[in-house]
């Protein structure tokens, strides 16, 4: 996270009133909190205590959102070209027995060794133990991510050549 990226947070912050906001990307992790509005009066600083004169940013009330409460009855199956949400798709979330084989680090997902290459499995496919499910690259080093079940395909999460998060799912597998 650059500098100017957390500026503009804690801008956010001030803005919007909110008594905190945690932000991660990787292993980059960014808390800002902000403290309650002190009566300066009731404060006595030192002498050598530098004290910027700042009035407090306005407290500003966000509008109220509603927040779902249930799921939709039926959602449309995904598509080859479209990406699941973060979150399971009913269906699969649904099945506890379903194993999801997740990212161990953070990088790009990719499907094949290579472009123009078939990918190592598709939904459908009976994978074992050890077995290369794709490739996530991370500072330019590739890194094979195996199967550590013998399984089922049952959905691939992720697009190709798609940005992934430390354990984020990448697929999901029925156990043999």
């Amino acid at each position: 996270m650059t500098i100017e990226e957390i500026r503009e947070l804690i801008k956010v912050v001030a803005e919007t009133g909110i008594s905190e906001l945690e932000v991660q990307r990787g292993e980059n992790r960014v808390r800002i909190r902000r403290t309650p509005e002190i009566n300066a009066h009731n404060i006595t600083l030192p002498a050598s205590f530098p004290v910027a004169a700042q009035a407090p940013p306005p407290n500003v009330a966000l509008p109220e959102v509603p927040v779902p409460t249930a799921a939709p009855a039926a959602a449309p199956a995904p598509t080859a070209k479209h990406a699941p949400s973060a979150a399971e798709p009913p269906e699969i979330a649904a099945d506890a027995s379903l194993v999801y084989v997740k990212s161990p680090i953070v990088g790009t997902f990719y499907e094949a060794p290579s472009p123009g290459a078939p990918p190592f499995v598709q939904v459908g496919d009976t994978v074992k133990p050890g077995q290369v499910l794709c490739i996530i690259e991370s500072m330019k080093l590739m890194n094979e991510i195996e199967a550590e079940i013998a399984g089922v395909i049952v959905n691939r999460l992720v697009e190709n050549a798609q940005p992934v998060e430390y354990g984020e799912a990448l697929f999901a597998i029925r156990p043999l």
